[in-house]
């Protein structure tokens, strides 16, 4: 077990962070190098890291911040072929026709349409795609951000197809050892794994059902001309129809059929059900919010991306349908991507990949141009160039403004991406300690004793927090989640579980995701603005889950498979 002291030492560049973010205000691009820099020396001096690891590990989160970036050029290249096609204009008036209500344009554009695109996609394409399109329909930046990243959170377990919990929990535990121990009790991993599953489909759809409320809450409590929590409760009812629609197929596709449709499913359900719904006005208030006239914006509300809501020059109004199509396209050609075979391994073919980056056996890098996020972006912006019949200068133009915006969201990544890869990779070291992450996981469970799944998402959040993924957050913390509750005689699939959903919820900070989001509006330097307000979903989020595995564990008595019970 790691000392107290070198526990609180493994915190210390994560303080950093948010005192430099948070408490002084500084810009990502002039933190994020200092906490790198800082970062390098607790790795050398205390835990000992040999300098050639370091420098493997600040490689391949090279590799990692150009797969971010390619993401980010393509979802603000996307939106800035709309802004020159006038797609943008017919997708705002169409909104216009369903609701003025900004609130009820949260639930539709926000998180039923961002909870489709995380569960086709994930790896931060939500709020990269999500926030823009507000900025587009006439969001100010800030509160676009806001709600892109919140989105991240109910479906981010099973975005991109699954992928945290089929890759991650898979790979973060010893699933062998594990499968030997099940047989012994007259089951198998499958069983064992649906398991775990179905509790994160359960546990998320229980948070997921008000996180419309708290989407809208936040927007006008931060965002309102008055500034209230009350001026979300008249549109309560129509958030919880909203979330509902959502969460139940979504509950009963993770219980059902598995890790890799709940939240495509539970998206297209409620978008088929809520946009009907909408329009023949049902549950909607007899109030409508809306911002403060745009010359009334505070400037810190502001990004340097301007959209303009007008025709393009020259050319016929386009129709509401035709402006989604590009979306929609996106959507068919990303779930086609994952699911598909023959075109998913084709996809993957075209790789630049490095393995054991000098010499380190465990440190390698990979960058898949067509089958990430970003690559299936752009054959939707080819297309888009088509079937919009643009003219070559503006797509020309396209293309320069949102390479100039990507420039800013380099600088930032180069430092962020490459210091977390150090803390994932300091286990590795000559003081014969534990890495980083896990330090910081043991001295949270030590603390806290038989109370620890009430901490338990929050160490899931930190992992996210740290690597910007759910993903790796799994990679990195299942089998340290699994021990304890075998230690505490506890179920161990609702442990993990628990690291599976807090994981998530802790997308909604992570600071790549953060600095990613901001890049597609222009809020690049106001990343700690933007974490004082995501911070609030996350706590509630892990709050809710702790309480609720308090009394999974504690008063219903859960087991599992490796406890005798199914």
């Amino acid at each position: 077990m790691t000392s107290t002291w070198m526990s609180l030492l493994a915190f210390s560049p994560l303080v950093l962070a948010a005192i430099l973010l948070v408490g002084f205000r500084f810009a990502a691009r002039t933190a994020m190098p200092i906490v790198y820099l800082f970062t390098i020396v607790v790795a050398f001096f205390a835990w000992q890291m040999p300098l050639l690891r370091i420098v493997a590990s600040s490689l391949q989160g090279l590799m990692l911040t150009i797969s971010i970036l390619w993401i980010i050029f393509g979802a603000i290249l996307l939106l800035n072929t709309l802004k020159h096609s006038g797609g943008i204009a017919a997708i705002r008036n169409g909104f216009s026709g369903l609701s003025n209500d900004r609130r009820v344009q949260v639930v539709i554009a926000a998180w039923l349409f961002g909870c489709f695109i995380e569960g086709a996609s994930g790896f931060g394409t939500t709020a990269a795609v999500a926030s823009p399109l507000l900025v587009a329909l006439g969001f100010p930046a800030l509160p676009a951000v806001v709600m892109g990243l919140m989105v991240q959170s109910t479906p981010v377990s099973f975005g991109a197809v699954g992928t945290p919990i089929i890759v991650g929990v898979t790979g973060g535990v010893n699933q062998s050892q594990i499968a030997t121990e099940l047989a012994a009790n007259g089951s198998s991993w499958l069983d064992y794994f649906q398991l775990i599953t179905a509790e994160v489909a359960i546990i998320h759809a229980i948070c997921g059902v008000l996180m419309p409320f708290v989407l809208v809450t936040i927007l006008t409590r931060f965002f309102g001309q008055d500034k209230k929590w009350t001026h979300g409760l008249s549109v309560l009812p129509f958030c919880l129809f909203g979330g509902l629609a959502f969460s139940i197929p979504y509950a009963l596709a993770g219980i059902f059929l598995g890790p890799s449709f709940p939240s495509i499913i539970g998206a297209l359900v409620g978008l088929a059900i809520v946009v009907p719904a909408v329009q023949r006005g049902f549950l909607l208030p007899r109030d409508t919010w809306e911002f403060a006239p745009p010359e009334k914006w505070p400037a810190e509300w502001m990004g340097d991306m301007e959209v303009k809501f007008d025709h393009v020059a020259g050319r016929a109004p386009m129709s509401t349908f035709m402006g989604w199509v590009p979306y929609g396209l996106l959507a068919v050609l990303l779930v086609i991507s994952r699911m598909v075979p023959p075109v998913k391994e084709a996809l993957q073919s075209v790789a630049i990949s490095w393995s054991q980056i000098l010499g380190e056996q465990d440190i390698s890098g990979s960058i898949e141009p067509l089958y990430l996020p970003g690559g299936v972006i752009v054959m939707a912006v080819i297309i888009t160039f088509f079937i919009h019949r643009m003219r070559t200068g503006a797509i020309r133009a396209s293309i320069t403004d949102s390479t100039q915006t990507i420039l800013g969201a380099g600088f930032v990544l180069i430092f962020t991406v490459p210091m977390v890869r150090v803390l994932i990779n300091s286990g590795v070291n000559g003081a014969d300690l534990v890495s980083m992450p896990v330090a910081m996981a043991q001295f949270v469970a030590g603390s806290v004793g038989n109370i620890y799944p009430l901490f338990a998402p929050a160490v899931g959040a930190l992992g996210a927090f740290i690597a910007g993924s759910n993903t790796v957050s799994n990679l990195m913390l299942s089998d340290f989640q699994f021990n304890i509750a075998d230690t505490l005689g506890l179920s161990t699939a609702l442990m993990v579980s628990l690291q599976a959903v807090g994981a998530a919820a802790g997308n909604m900070v992570a600071i790549h995701n953060v600095v990613a989001a901001s890049a597609t509006v222009g809020m690049l330097g106001r990343e700690g603005t933007i974490i004082r307000k995501t911070i609030l979903p996350t706590l509630y989020y892990c709050l809710l889950t702790g309480l609720m595995a308090l009394i999974g564990f504690y008063v219903l008595g859960l087991g599992d498979p490796l406890m005798g019970a199914g």
